[in-house]
């Protein structure tokens, strides 16, 4: 088996892995943003997930930078993301400097840096709760195998969320998906939260937050609250990140 062939079975095992009963949802959906970027050779992913009223909100980004994209491209309603969650197929566009479809999104991308964005629907069978997008540095086509593993992936997070084991039934589904829209604030304010009190820019911020819950067997969310109502346990992460520092 090739390197490439064998760096994608790995990351499959990985993730199918976490989905237990009692999976960390938001934990799982940023580790496939950075596993998009480490196995499709794009620069940034971010993922967005419909809420209950099929509203898309961003949920995981690989970076700062690409979070911020995705949340430009939600107040303007335009983008790759958009059209291919309402489509439920991929959308490419190849050089964002010729997309006169998205004028402000194109533009809020070369600004940032990317001059091509893949999305693909996060779906099982009909249902649709989202989209993944891939983001480049340089202009060109993806490629069909890269976005069929990017597909692929996409589908493994759907799965995920539709988990059989933990949303048997519609109104599982809709309070898994709304408790992480909500667990996605609450992780925002607290990457805020610590970037101020050490220091240092709200991407390191989060791979504090992150770091600690993993290495403690916390919910990512539930460490976020405790940063960012004070609690002992958001002490202890500003803590640890100084003796690591």
């Amino acid at each position: 088996m090739s390197g490439p062939d064998t760096r994608v079975t790995r990351v499959f095992v990985e993730l199918a892995d976490t989905l237990v009963a009692d999976f960390d949802l938001i934990d799982f959906l940023h580790g496939l943003a950075a596993r998009c970027v480490e196995l499709l050779a794009v620069d940034a992913a971010g993922l967005l997930l419909a809420d209950a009223h099929g509203v898309l909100n961003v949920v995981a980004a690989s970076d700062e930078q690409a979070r911020l994209l995705e949340l430009l491209q939600l107040q303007n309603e335009e983008g790759a993301a958009i059209d291919c969650y309402r489509l439920g197929r991929p959308v490419q566009c190849a050089d964002l400097s010729q997309a006169q479809q998205w004028p402000s999104f194109s533009r809020a991308a070369q600004d940032a840096g990317y001059q091509a964005v893949v999305a693909v629907p996060m779906r099982l069978r009909d249902d649709i709760v989202g989209a993944v997008n891939l983001f480049a540095a340089t202009a060109g086509e993806l490629g069909e195998e890269r976005i069929s593993v990017g597909q692929a992936l996409a589908d493994i997070a759907t799965i995920g969320i539709l988990h059989e084991r933990t949303l048997r039934r519609h109104e599982v589904l809709v309070e898994q998906l709304q408790t992480a829209l909500t667990s996605r604030i609450t992780i925002e304010q607290a990457k805020g939260v610590l970037a101020e009190r050490l220091g240092i820019g709200v991407e390191d911020a989060f791979v504090a937050l992150r770091l600690y819950a993993r290495s403690h067997r916390r919910r990512l969310a539930e460490v976020a609250l405790s940063v960012v109502e004070r609690r002992p346990e958001g002490d202890d992460v500003v803590a640890a990140y100084l003796r690591a520092h």
